[in-house]
């Protein structure tokens, strides 16, 4: 490896990195990953988990390096990241739990856990079909719990930003829901 990458701003690294430079990319992965397996392990309290979503956080990075937009720092940027993943390993443990709980239903409640396992797979598939920052924004108030002041921090954008994406998503869900819910003879 070229040892002058160790000099490089993370700026200089990141603009290497959006032109595909692996050595770049390399340079980045070690001057980070302590930290973000660090933060996860210390949120997680896995260090299986913790390793697993640092490897999700960097595969992601390439994966969209062309795309993604860095406003203030790679750090704070990286920072964002494993935060939300660590809200997505939360939110994932936290449904595997109720799944496992749900799991032998009483029989008195059997039909309308169904309607209600159908509904949630519908609302699940309409958010699938939002645009990406306006599901990501979403998920993060509904599922992870966030307030918009956390998810304007942790995904770099403003407030306002939050709340159009939120008022979107909840738009397209309110005419998706109504839309079936005519169809089933609801409403």
């Amino acid at each position: 490896m070229n040892t002058q990458y160790h000099s490089y701003t993370d700026e200089q690294l990141f603009s290497l990195l959006q032109d595909g430079d692996e050595a770049a990319f390399t340079e980045i992965y070690q001057r980070y990953w302590k930290l973000l397996f660090a933060v996860a392990a210390n949120k997680t309290g896995v260090l299986a988990d913790a390793e697993e979503i640092v490897q999700e956080i960097f595969a992601d990075l390439w994966k969209r390096r062309t795309v993604i937009s860095i406003r203030h720092s790679l750090k704070a940027f990286l920072a964002g990241a494993v935060k939300f993943q660590v809200y997505v390993y939360f939110d994932k443990q936290h449904r595997q739990r109720i799944c496992r709980q749900e799991a032998v239903p009483d029989t008195a409640q059997v039909e309308p856990a169904y309607d209600y396992k159908a509904l949630e797979e519908q609302v699940h598939q309409v958010t699938a079909q939002l645009p990406e920052r306006c599901r990501l924004v979403y998920e993060l108030s509904r599922n992870a719990g966030l307030t918009h002041k956390e998810i304007a921090r942790t995904l770099d954008i403003s407030e306002k930003t939050v709340e159009n994406q939120i008022t979107k998503a909840l738009k397209h869900l309110h005419a998706a829901l109504r839309s079936l819910l005519s169809l089933v003879g609801i409403l």
